[in-house]
């Protein structure tokens, strides 16, 4: 399994467990499109980004790579007063999950949360919900080769 590969599940991982002692918990998936439903906890959604830096770093060759995940939150409730306590509550505890445990285990060299974007989202024929997106730059190194 490659290094970029390592990172990013492990802070899915992270986040499932961090996320699950909520009541209701919000359901934590990977590269998945957002359902027409949404959970009452919250869906959150890790989307794999991309690298935005490669830099060498020469005898022996390796890499630091500089690779920019994404966090997708998206709530639904009654209200928009409802719907923007639970994404601000959702927003913190990712923040929390991951400055708590900045190396995600070992996986990476440090990961880093970026400020948000927010959007209110409409389904046809569903309630409305309100959704933010988190960058998530996750720093590590690889040997040989950026694909590593």
């Amino acid at each position: 399994m490659s290094t970029r590969e390592t990172a990013i599940a492990a802070l899915h991982s992270r986040l499932v467990t961090s996320l699950a002692v909520r009541n209701p918990a919000p359901v934590v998936l990977r590269g998945e499109t957002v359902p027409q439903r949404i959970p009452a906890g919250g869906l959150v959604v890790v989307r794999d980004g991309e690298a935005v830096e490669e830099t060498p770093i020469l005898s022996p060759l390796a890499w630091q790579i500089e690779h920019r995940a994404e966090v997708e939150i998206t709530v639904a409730g009654a209200t928009p007063s409802a719907r923007s306590t639970l994404l601000d509550a959702l927003l913190v505890d990712v923040a929390a999950a991951i400055t708590a445990n900045r190396t995600l285990g070992g996986a990476v060299e440090w990961a880093q949360p970026g400020g948000a974007s927010f959007e209110d989202v409409e389904f046809e024929g569903a309630a409305a919900a309100r959704a933010a997106a988190i960058p998530i730059t996750l720093w590590f190194i690889v040997a040989g080769s950026p694909l590593a």
